[in-house]
């Protein structure tokens, strides 16, 4: 399985920090967010990866380079101007494959097992998606779980993480296109399947969580 790590973003509510770094290089107990996902992605067996960049997006690749220093394999796929998470996705493509493929945000923070996700059939459905409890800035959720399917109604909050076959992304063009709308037609046709991730997970939106998780990995002893 591959996986991409969506890293284009401008990060506005994260400046200045985003300034002169892309939001996936700021740092959380001791290294950069990307990167504790790169690490999490190569403990569950996912080292093919392919990660998407726009604003001071030579930043990523200097750092980060082909991946071998971090024992994964990473293709790059550079966008002039930011093209939202659908866009990048289809303009990423090629590099994925004809087999189901993971995505993760690379501005977020899961302390789970990504085994889990690894090991997530996908069957019949064009993608799954992972949902959690509701933080405290996004009380109402985005979609419901009903047993197993994902819903266009309120409830719990979409992680970012979410496995997709690429035919579902076929007949778009290329171009900025948002997921979410991609998503809710899938969900009429009743084609996207879900479960409920129970981890700490954090949307790193502003320099305020970015310094709350920081502080919690340091005071735990997990910072490297």
């Amino acid at each position: 399985m591959k996986a991409m790590i969506l890293a284009a973003g401008r990060g506005e509510r994260m400046r200045p920090l985003t300034d002169h770094l892309p939001k996936p290089l700021l740092s959380v107990g001791g290294k950069p967010l990307i990167v504790h996902h790169i690490e999490r992605l190569k403990a569950a067996g996912i080292t093919d990866l392919v990660i998407n960049h726009a604003w001071l997006g030579q930043r990523l690749v200097e750092q980060l380079g082909d991946g071998s220093a971090l024992g994964v394999q990473i293709a790059w796929s550079a966008e002039a101007s930011a093209l939202e998470t659908a866009g990048g996705i289809i303009q990423a493509l090629p590099l994925l494959g004809s087999e189901p493929f993971l995505v993760v945000n690379g501005d977020t923070w899961i302390a789970a097992d990504y085994r889990l996700f690894a090991s997530q059939p996908l069957g019949d459905d064009l993608a799954h998606l992972w949902l959690v409890d509701n933080p405290a800035q996004h009380p109402h959720g985005d979609f419901a779980l009903h047993g197993d399917r994902v819903l266009d109604t309120p409830g719990l909050t979409f992680s970012g993480v979410g496995l997709y076959h690429p035919q579902a992304f076929a007949e778009y063009g290329p171009g900025a296109r948002k997921l979410a709308p991609l998503l809710r037609e899938w969900m009429a046709s009743g084609r996207v399947g879900g479960s409920h991730l129970k981890a700490d997970w954090r949307d790193i939106g502003t320099p305020e969580r970015l310094n709350q998780l920081d502080h919690e990995l340091q005071a735990s002893g997990l910072a490297r």
